[in-house]
């Protein structure tokens, strides 16, 4: 799987849903994208604000599924490294 343009542009349209502070990373595996998340960043906002990272990671995975790709959500940091879809 690739990072398209068409992805790109998915994501960059969903800048202003994701919190203050709060990011994520695009890692192209080459059979799927992964989506990553620093657990530090998360675990530091405030609830209302976790609800909301939340959201914009669903749909970041959304956006780019829609683009062809298949998507992991992962976290980094905390007790091990865990993935989740």
């Amino acid at each position: 799987m690739t990072y398209t343009d068409g992805m790109a542009r998915a994501m960059r349209s969903l800048d202003g849903h994701a919190p203050k502070g709060f990011k994520v990373d695009i890692i192209d595996n080459d059979q799927f994208i992964v989506v990553r998340a620093s657990e530090r960043a998360f675990m530091s906002l405030p609830d209302e604000e976790k609800r909301r990272a939340v959201e914009y990671m669903v749909r970041v995975k959304k956006a780019l599924e829609s683009h062809g790709a298949i998507v992991m959500l992962s976290r980094e940091g905390g007790e091990g490294t865990h993935g989740y879809n």
